[in-house]
């Protein structure tokens, strides 16, 4: 371990660890380009760079309007051979992308890790996730689709059956912080469900997603029901939205309600998982020790660019002094790293975009009065835009940092006496999209949960638990997005629901059948008012 004279030290090189030049050199080969963007077209090129290094990684087409619609034009026309096809047909690709992702892990991770920078644990989490993803919906996929059975407006007169049938070509804008698992984790049950696909992963990591693109035809998805249309966000976003049957995006709150506005234009569904400004609560009873080492998870992962990851920490302050001297040890510990391999606890910013929008929350929140209890500066001694898991204390309204999602490895710390107090300040933010709650007391903090005004809630957890059980459904609440993703929300937002309605023996309008004549409009009122009072008493739902 190596330490500089002030800050978190370096990872030393792990076993098996490799630079990021020599990775980028020997596996990022101009064959694998080719490979990758196979069937990808675009009048121009975009460069891809290494956020370790600063360096250029690759080149890939950029598409332009006309790209866009004829990569539509494709996808509708594989759609409809794809929908044909049993849902178990399907499913059974999912499983087998399934296991060939979780063989091939090493070569994604690289690319993970090459694209954003992060900690290689940290990209195995997107691994996790969508293998997680993907067995579920390629187990699941036939229940949440079959045929469901309802209850007529007449019991055994009246048979119902609701029917779910793919939306067509689904339009996805995958951002840049979670390359794997926000392009393919989402996509996976728009294909289970009969969809084809026009995917807009970010400039910073297209090759992540085509990588993943590559595997899921290896395990027999037709090329065509996948397109990747890669180029500046400003141009191809908006085509993406103009031609898709139904949006998937993941991204800023912004640039969410353009995409919402561009949808509802065309009268056409969207689903958006947007920003956080994620509070964490430490209950008087929370066990300090297990909290302060859940707190530097759920803050500092992937450097905090994680949209559920924890940016407000409030702690009960009985214990306060207790928990941040454990927590502030713990965050100084942290080794930084810039190989690509185990070891290390943090890695890069993505841009330095990035890291001039946490510098800027940084020092104007110093300058204003607050204390940076560990962290606060950049680190280019170990990569470009490294910079320092920082806790903040004194933070104050009027701060940038106190309301505006930072997105980086920066945490702020208030102190309450009074729990309602807490949950008020936890849900006084135009944001509600992840939560988390410490005490040894499970029914409590379940109780506490329930009260925070968030899509997900996790106890005794940062973001992982609520997150990785996929048979629940994600997403936000406020200005943190609409919709969800997982379950089977995540599944039936990527149909449209058709009821078909058989009605038999007798109409819904004045009849005679044999000795039974209520043909006449006031004996057909007095029968169908007598059914409706028997079943309310039978209890018919």
């Amino acid at each position: 371990m190596t330490e500089t004279a002030v800050g978190n030290p370096t990872a030393p090189a792990s076993d098996g660890a490799r630079t990021a030049a020599a990775v980028a050199a020997e596996f990022v080969t101009p064959a694998l380009v080719e490979r990758l963007t196979r069937g990808v077209t675009g009048s121009g090129t975009v460069a891809v760079r290494s956020p370790l290094t600063g360096e250029v990684l690759a080149e890939v087409p950029e598409a332009g309007p006309a790209d866009v619609v004829a990569a539509f034009e494709r996808a509708r026309a594989a759609q409809r051979a794809w929908a044909a096809r049993p849902v178990r047909q399907r499913a059974a690709v999912l499983l087998r992308f399934h296991d060939l992702l979780l063989r091939d892990q090493d070569e994604v991770l690289d690319l993970v890790q090459l694209e954003t920078g992060k900690a290689r644990l940290h990209a195995h989490e997107e691994v996790q996730a969508v293998a997680l993803a993907a067995r579920h919906y390629g187990r699941r996929a036939p229940a949440y689709l079959a045929p469901r059975r309802h209850t007529g407006a007449l019991p055994t007169l009246t048979k119902v059956t609701e029917l779910r049938h793919p939306r067509g070509v689904v339009g996805q804008i995958a951002p840049w912080n979670y390359p794997l698992e926000l392009s393919v984790g989402d996509a996976l049950p728009a294909f289970a469900a009969g969809n084809a696909l026009v995917m807009k992963p970010d400039s910073k990591t297209p090759l992540t997603a085509l990588w993943a693109r590559r595997k899921l035809v290896e395990a027999g998805l037709p090329e065509d029901v996948w397109q990747v249309v890669t180029g500046p966000g400003g141009v191809v976003g908006p085509e993406v939205v103009r031609h898709a049957d139904y949006v998937s995006f993941t991204g800023s709150t912004r640039t969410g309600r353009e995409v919402a506005q561009g949808a509802a234009a065309r009268l056409v569904g969207a689903s958006l998982e947007l920003g956080g400004k994620n509070p964490m609560l430490v209950l008087a009873d929370a066990d300090v020790e297990k909290a302060a080492a859940g707190a530097v998870r759920a803050a500092f992962a992937s450097a905090g660019q994680l949209c559920i990851s924890v940016e407000r920490l409030y702690v009960h302050a009985s214990i306060a002094d207790a928990f941040l001297a454990r927590f502030v040890a713990r965050t100084k510990a942290l080794r930084l790293g810039n190989t690509l391999g185990y070891g290390a606890d943090m890695g890069s910013l993505v841009s330095a975009q990035q890291l001039q929008t946490v510098t800027r929350h940084v020092e104007e929140a110093v300058g204003k009065g607050a204390e940076a209890l560990a962290g606060g500066r950049a680190r280019p001694d170990v990569g470009p835009y490294f910079y320092e898991p920082t806790i903040l204390d004194g933070v104050e309204p009027g701060m940038t940092v106190c309301d505006e999602e930072t997105f980086g490895p920066v945490v702020s710390v208030y102190r309450f006496s009074d729990e309602d107090d807490a949950v008020a300040r936890a849900n006084a933010t135009p944001y509600g999209l992840n939560a988390s709650v410490w005490t040894k007391d499970g029914r409590r903090g379940r109780r506490v949960a329930a009260r925070l005004e968030t899509g997900t809630v996790n106890v005794n957890e940062g973001y992982g638990a609520a997150y990785g059980s996929v048979q629940a459904p994600m997403g936000g609440m406020k200005d943190s997005g609409l919709g969800r993703r997982h379950g089977s929300e995540g599944i039936l937002k990527y149909t449209e629901a058709q009821t078909v309605a058989q009605q038999r023996v007798v109409p819904l309008a004045p009849f005679a059948l044999g000795p039974l004549r209520y043909d006449d409009d006031k004996g057909y009122a007095a029968f169908m008012s007598r059914g409706l009072r028997a079943m309310k008493a039978l209890r018919f739902r």
